[in-house]
């Protein structure tokens, strides 16, 4: 009976959940104002600003996170304050064989289940399946590739004809062609490279295509609530849509410690003696100066071609 008290409960949960997704309660009332209203501690957790479209779900599902170890921690602090007042050898000295016979400890836990299970079913799932299972079409977002390296991030965009060359292993010169591009290949000879520098268009869906060239890294962007590890011999698919531009960012970074400091790509796995300097950086930017920049990085290419590169 107890077990069916608990399964109903989490279907509830999750159909809350799910009529608060498509808008069918009127706003306001609704469970997802409440979701969202507990669920707003980015500021109180110090957690890094959101500037991406699913960014606030996280932060949500991270405060609810924070609200259950904070209620786990508030009661079994008091739980040991009751057990040491209250059976302590002063008050008992024969021990009982018997134990306590009420169910409050039942209840609690029973409590914490379902509350896990709002977690788990309401939150991380439906989440996990929008970003990873839900894949956007290919002609709705913008393709760039990210090839990690001790200790560098180059990107790699397609050029005017919006596909990628190839890559030859036997090219690569980490001076001049760092990830092997084959410019005689189909496609290849648009393509634009930068190391470091990420250029993205605002309210645009973006796919990454992450791999690495020697060992484990892991590209992070906080402000994009992004985290992937790239693993060498595997091109892992990613997508976010960055909502807020490197201007309004650096906006509202004034009179902070971050103040002028802009969006950056860190590594977030220890990867070398100089993991700590792997730094990369995003602008943000409108869609005709994301297409100025495009068109600013092919004139460089053709100086290239005509000086014979």
């Amino acid at each position: 009976m107890k077990f069916k008290f608990l399964i109903i409960t989490c279907i509830l949960l999750t159909m809350s959940f799910s009529s608060e997704k498509h808008g069918s309660s009127p706003k306001g009332n609704d469970p997802i104002s409440v979701i969202e209203n507990l669920g707003s501690l980015s500021d109180h957790l110090g957690l890094p600003m959101n500037a991406s479209s699913h960014g606030l779900q996280i932060d949500h599902m991270i405060g609810w996170v924070h609200w259950l170890m904070l209620i786990l921690f508030i009661g079994w602090g008091i739980y040991l304050i009751i057990t040491i007042v209250k059976f302590n050898s002063k008050r008992n000295p024969d021990a009982d064989y018997v134990g306590v016979k009420s169910h409050y400890s039942q209840y609690a836990e029973y409590g914490v289940i379902i509350f896990e299970a709002f977690l788990l079913i309401g939150l991380s799932i439906p989440l996990y399946s929008q970003l990873k299972l839900e894949l956007p079409k290919n002609n709705e977002v913008h393709h760039i590739r990210v090839i990690a390296q001790q200790f560098a991030w180059n990107i790699h965009y397609p050029g005017a004809d919006g596909k990628f060359g190839s890559n030859n292993i036997d090219l690569v010169d980490e001076e001049s062609n760092p990830i092997g591009l084959d410019r005689s290949s189909p496609y290849g000879a648009d393509d634009i490279v930068s190391i470091n520098q990420m250029h993205l268009p605002i309210n645009k869906q973006v796919m990454i295509h992450l791999s690495s060239k020697d060992v484990i890294h892991s590209f992070a962007i906080p402000e994009m609530k992004i985290k992937q590890d790239a693993v060498p011999g595997m091109t892992i698919p990613f997508f976010f849509t960055p909502t807020m531009t490197s201007d309004e960012f650096l906006g509202k970074l004034k009179g902070s410690k971050r103040e002028g400091m802009g969006y950056e790509i860190a590594c977030a796995q220890l990867c070398g003696n100089s993991h700590y300097r792997m730094k990369g950086y995003v602008t943000i930017e409108t869609e005709a100066e994301y297409s100025a920049w495009l068109t600013e990085q092919a004139e460089y290419l053709d100086e290239d071609d005509d000086d014979g590169w």
